[in-house]
């Protein structure tokens, strides 16, 4: 018997977002247990974080032009199991570099096509009304959390191999998960796919939307690569630290069920995307001129707005200009402008934060102020 399809959604994301909890914060850690220096630790992140925007839309593209979503998801996530199980046995730089990199390369389109199923084409829907994506996608932000908490409970400095395994099992349910999913009525004509892309390129909304989205999540750059270094050697304890980065957490998990949707009501997406924008420029601002742990943990829930808020207009503008046909590419796309622009940020932010300190928080707010127009215009005219 069918579960409904908002419960199966919700199994698929609660799968996916723990897998990656489970693993992300730890690889640099199992990496080094495998006996490798750091420059090479930061070789394997840098070429996964290249693979994943690489291969991000072209398998979306190619999952579209199959017309079968479900299956193509599946498969990245079946792949992806597998090599992070490959990784319990490679014991050499070049085989850890390799088997890293065919998960990055698996599990890059797995959000996107799980978004695009959701979002573009299944739209669920639970007692005849429309199901709320934020709903599912707040489960998933508390699943990442979970999981992230588990493995850190089961894990220790030297053995690192429940990291691989909860991966692996959670990745596993993934694939699962995605027979759950209710079958999808499309096109598998690849002609059809190509003049729906087409059209998505030539819409100006959403290329300003992408461009909008990328620079206020790109903005994210300094304060998740430099945020805690600043806030310890400003001698905030780590409980403080700890507190200060859930604060943030909790917040994106609330907006995502609660009080996203009701602000998209009340607002529009055009209202959700500018004041994503503003809350950025408050956020870095403030960020960028003080340390103490009270200011900081009056700013630390605008984390709530700047991505989680900003993330359900994009994915409510996603419904209405992408074409079922599309929907994996256009999400992938949407995925690709953020993720290149957040890594040559992050890249820029090392030599930012050495010169100027804090004051690196301040060229962030910028990014936030010059997107402001492109949320204005890329937003306009979207349905509530």
């Amino acid at each position: 018997m069918r579960i409904p399809a908002p419960i199966a959604y919700i199994v698929l994301y609660v799968a996916l977002y723990a897998a990656f909890g489970a693993a992300s914060p730890f690889w640099p850690k199992f990496f080094e247990t495998r006996a490798l220096a750091s420059p090479q630790i930061g070789l394997i992140l840098a070429a996964a974080m290249l693979t994943r925007l690489v291969s991000g839309p072209l398998v979306s593209r190619l999952a579209d032009q199959l017309g079968s979503l479900r299956l193509v998801l599946a498969g990245c996530a079946a792949v992806a199991a597998s090599a992070a199980v490959a990784l319990l046995w490679a014991d050499r730089f070049s085989w850890l570099l390799l088997v890293a990199l065919v998960q990055a390369a698996a599990l890059a389109p797995t959000t996107s096509i799980a978004d695009a199923l959701s979002v573009n084409t299944a739209r669920p829907r639970f007692g005849g009304r429309p199901f709320e994506y934020g709903w599912i996608r707040g489960a998933a932000s508390a699943a990442f959390v979970l999981g992230t908490l588990a493995a850190g409970q089961l894990v220790s400095p030297a053995d690192l191999t429940p990291v691989i395994w909860m991966n692996a099992v959670f990745l596993i349910a993934a694939t699962g998960a995605t027979s759950l999913l209710p079958g999808q009525a499309r096109s598998r004509s690849p002609s059809f796919a190509v003049s729906g892309l087409k059209a998505l390129m030539s819409e100006s909304q959403f290329r300003i939307m992408i461009i909008a989205s990328a620079l206020i999540y790109g903005s994210h750059a300094v304060h998740d690569a430099f945020a805690v270094i600043r806030w310890s050697d400003a001698d905030i304890s780590t409980s403080a630290i700890s507190f200060l980065w859930s604060e943030a957490v909790v917040a994106e998990v609330l907006v995502f069920m609660l009080v996203g949707p009701a602000l998209l009501e009340r607002f529009g997406v055009r209202g959700a995307a500018i004041l994503a924008a503003t809350a950025g420029i408050v956020r870095w601002s403030v960020a960028g001129v003080t340390t103490s742990v009270l200011l900081l943990s009056l700013i630390q829930p605008l984390h709530g707005l700047t991505f989680a808020l900003l993330h359900l207009a994009c994915m409510r503008m996603m419904g209405t200009l992408v074409a079922a046909s599309v929907a994996a590419t256009a999400q992938a796309l949407y995925a690709f402008g953020s993720g290149l622009l957040t890594a040559v940020l992050t890249l820029l932010s090392g030599a930012l934060y050495a010169s100027y300190a804090g004051a690196a928080f301040f060229p962030m707010a910028a990014l936030c102020i010059i997107a402001l127009p492109f949320a204005w215009f890329g937003f306009a005219n979207g349905s509530d």
